[in-house]
């Protein structure tokens, strides 16, 4: 059950025989169902969850109820209200699965705890944020100076399996687009 966890965590630290024992006993496992909430706004996320299998999708609704998809949580992915998780806030996103997803979940203060009693874990979770706020920074650079295409592009080109396991209409999301202009790039795309 432990597999793809320890793997992601052995890609970045080192753990001995004896903290990959103890570090299983920090989670919990969930299942959730296709369209399941793993978290709804308003609530307090009370877990950082680790995509041991599945796909979510984490994002806000506007005032007309339009979804913005914030991201999207693959297998060996992390996914949390990160804000909420940390300063014990109501949460702003929603986060439910766009297939069947099995979790490995860990509340606050044993993630804490975690890091304490496993300090490499401490380290592995802050090479996992500063990849993060890369990654949003680059974003932020697409999403304000790319043209349709290029987002979708650029997507294709970094991140497949999206383009593969969700639809297109949440792409569109994702990228800031209308449905239909995924469409017609989709289209365009595969006439070359």
């Amino acid at each position: 059950m432990f597999k793809v966890l320890l793997s992601h965590i052995q890609n970045k630290v080192d753990l001995s025989k004896e903290e990959k024992i103890e570090l299983q006993s920090f989670f919990v496992f969930k299942k959730l169902r296709k369209k399941q909430y793993l978290l709804q706004e308003g609530d307090m996320c009370k877990h950082i969850s680790f995509v041991r299998k599945g796909l979510l999708k984490s994002y806000f609704l506007d005032e007309k109820g339009g979804e913005h998809i914030n991201m999207f949580a693959f297998e060996g992915w992390w996914i949390s209200d990160f804000n909420s998780f940390i300063n014990q806030e109501k949460a702003v996103l929603n986060i439910d699965a766009i297939e069947e997803t099995e979790l490995l979940m860990i509340t606050r203060d044993d993630y804490e705890k975690l890091m304490l009693e496993i300090p490499a874990m401490e380290r592995y979770f802050r090479i996992l944020y500063q990849n993060s706020l890369v990654t949003k920074d680059y974003r932020l650079i697409v999403s304000s100076g790319f043209t349709a295409e290029e987002k979708y592009t650029q997507l294709m080109k970094n991140n497949p399996e999206i383009i593969k396991r969700v639809p297109h209409n949440l792409i569109a999301s994702y990228l800031g687009l209308a449905p239909e202009t995924v469409s017609r790039i989709r289209k365009k795309i595969s006439f070359k």
